[in-house]
């Protein structure tokens, strides 16, 4: 593979670096991404293919690029095509640092190291070369101003970019809603692109609901059970309770009957 241009997921990392505080936005959802890169990467190398909401090796012959072939053998490991989304929700650890040491041996960032507090040590990364920042930058505004259908690299970006909620990073306020919506739009220009910026959202949707679920009181051993909802009450279920107040008063009239009658 050439390496006379970025990969994917280094664009998106780029993309990603917020040059102010020297950090990268979306962290969580950006490993994702990342993920998800490699694969677009990929398929736009002729290793993968999509095959339906899968994913299959079609030429296991590596890249040269050292990252992108480890996934390639991961791949091709599993012996059978693999569902995008199991493909992106597996465990993905170190795979946002590998990508900023990467990008920091290739001379496109520059690491700074710094304490917390002054005691913890953080580490800050800050683009060294802004002429290709630009440049990515630059594609994607092209594509989002005129309409015009983008090269698959670029549709395949803005559809990672999109699907990590880059979105807001790019073009915040009010003033970029509109280039938000055609960033999302742009993701039908690419059919890999699209497959994998789902699977990306549908891993990130999966994982809410169960952080949600998660943090939703249960009840514990020592609890007292919850009462059971009342039902909705129709005419047949409402004597009993008719009958229920106006017990005293039957009861009075029973005894004063049974005294007379004595």
């Amino acid at each position: 593979m050439s390496r006379s241009r970025r990969t994917i997921p280094e664009e998106l990392l780029l993309l990603a670096l917020d040059p102010a505080t020297g950090t990268t936005a979306q962290p969580q959802s950006l490993d994702l991404g990342l993920a998800g890169a490699q694969l677009v990467e990929l398929a736009l190398a002729g290793r993968i293919a999509p095959d339906g909401d899968r994913i299959a090796v079609v030429l296991a012959r590596p890249t040269g690029d050292p990252t992108l072939d480890t996934a390639l053998e991961l791949l091709r490991r599993r012996g059978s095509p693999v569902r995008a989304v199991h493909w992106i929700g597996g465990p993905r650890l170190g795979l946002r640092q590998t990508y900023l040491t990467h990008l920091e041996r290739c001379g496109m960032v520059q690491a700074i190291e710094n304490h917390m507090c002054g005691v913890l040590p953080t580490t800050r990364y800050q683009a060294s070369d802004n002429i290709v920042s630009r440049q990515i930058r630059h594609r994607l505004d092209t594509a989002i101003r005129t309409g015009a259908p983008p090269d698959p690299r670029t549709a395949a970006l803005a559809s990672l970019a999109h699907a990590v909620g880059l979105g807001k990073h790019l073009y915040p306020g009010n003033e970029g809603r509109s280039s938000r919506s055609r960033l999302r739009d742009l993701i039908r220009h690419d059919p890999m692109g699209g497959l994998v910026a789902h699977a990306v959202m549908e891993v990130q949707n999966g994982a809410a609901g169960q952080a949600k679920r998660a943090a939703a009181p249960s009840r514990g051993r020592g609890q007292a059970p919850r009462a059971a909802a009342v039902p909705a009450q129709g005419p047949e279920q409402a004597a009993p309770r008719h009958a229920e107040r106006s017990h005293p008063r039957e009861l009075a009239r029973v005894t004063r009957s049974a005294v007379t009658a004595r």
